[in-house]
């Protein structure tokens, strides 16, 4: 059970591996790993020797009930020498004639993940040192599945991020836009994000935002979110509109999930910027000849508070040739031990009037000297000069 070349087995083989193995040590016919859905609170077959019938079947079972719900509720091991229909519920177990049960929970931090069992044909008196054996397995297995775990979830993170992030952004006459998103957890994977989009009406979107946590729980409300303001951008050409619709989508269906969000509208002229802006920073604004300053916009409550609101409020800004719009989430700014203030003064003074592109690297060279503890996103968008 120990063998180190287990490791180098993916968990789906590592478990047919281990049930294989603890079937001849302890010498029984069956052996089968029932792992937990948090979200239902119940049982599901993932792994059998012996019972793979109860795999294919998909059987499941509600924490508390039949055998392996009792070991599961108890977080101890069960032991049934007599199998009958009032000790357990799974049919497949009866048809196949068990006669006796072993089981044992299977915990990850503390908590529960799920149950391995073994059982016999024929009736059998487990001893103590059978228990550790299985409890010493039920280890085995639940670090494999919390590394299958942890990897499929920053897969299918990583893969839903990557399709939500611009992978260019839009060539949009008059503007010059660049972008920058560097995730800030070892996962790789957060609730930032940013978008540029063009409307019907000729005005063009710009959005940047900040879900609350990391992982691939994040990223999904992420992307329903941004799916969300792109479908209200259609139907409202205010901003603060858009936004106060959001908010009541976030605070129903997204229920515990607090998002910042920022979205400004520049106008087909590309002269005007409306925004609103829902808990976020205030972006920055280079026009040529000034230093840089923060827009003087209201800053709303952020989306998903739950909390009726006044009305959402809105900002209109000039937008001159040659300026400079810098959007960006609070990773940028933030650092340990130090007010929010310094980083945003940082920012202020070098973010000037500059090709897009020049002024992301800039900003990331003056300020992104050290591994983020949160995620950054940022987007800077430029009206070309005249002459340009």
């Amino acid at each position: 059970m120990t063998d180190a070349t287990l490791s180098r087995l993916d968990a789906a083989d590592l478990f047919d591996e281990l049930l294989d193995r603890v079937r001849d040590l302890l010498d029984v016919d069956t052996a089968a790993i029932l792992l937990l859905d948090t979200h239902a609170q119940q049982l599901v077959a993932t792994a059998a020797k012996g019972l793979e019938e109860e795999v294919r079947q998909g059987f499941r079972v509600s924490v508390g009930r039949g055998f392996a719900g009792r070991v599961a509720e108890s977080e101890r091991p069960v032991i049934i020498e007599n199998v009958t229909s009032d000790t357990v519920v799974n049919p497949v177990l009866l048809t196949m004639g068990l006669r006796s049960l072993l089981g044992v929970p299977m915990f990850a931090r503390g908590q529960v993940i799920g149950v391995l069992h073994v059982g016999t044909l024929r009736h059998r008196d487990f001893t103590p040192d059978d228990v550790r054996l299985l409890e010493l397995v039920a280890d085995r297995a639940s670090l494999a599945n919390s590394a299958r775990s942890n990897n499929l979830d920053h897969t299918a993170a990583l893969a839903l991020q990557r399709s939500l992030l611009p992978t260019q952004l839009p060539d949009v006459p008059g503007l010059d836009m660049a972008a920058r998103y560097v995730p800030g957890h070892a996962t790789g994977i957060g609730g930032d994000w940013y978008d540029v989009f063009r409307l019907p009406s000729g005005w063009l979107g710009l959005v940047i935002g900040d879900v609350s946590g990391h992982g691939l729980q994040s990223a999904v409300v992420m992307g329903r979110i941004r799916s969300a303001l792109r479908a209200y951008a259609l139907v409202s050409d205010e901003p603060a509109e858009a936004l106060s619709l959001l908010d009541r989508k976030v605070s129903h269906f997204e229920a515990g999930s607090l998002t910042t969000a920022l979205y400004a509208m520049i106008s087909p002229d590309r002269t005007t910027v409306r925004l609103s802006t829902a808990g976020h920073l205030r972006p920055v604004l280079a026009v040529p000849g000034r230093p840089g300053t923060q827009v003087p916009a209201h800053i709303d409550p952020p989306l998903g508070t739950g909390r009726r609101s006044p009305a959402r409020r809105q900002t209109a800004v000039d937008l001159p040739p040659g300026a400079v719009l810098a959007c960006f989430t609070d990773g940028l700014v933030e650092r340990r031990r130090e007010v929010i203030d310094i980083g945003v003064e940082q920012l202020l003074d070098v973010v000037r009037p500059a090709p897009a592109e020049e002024v992301c690297a800039t900003v990331m060279a003056a300020l992104a000297t050290e591994q983020p503890t949160d995620d950054i996103a940022l987007l800077v968008v430029r009206r070309r000069p005249a002459h340009g």
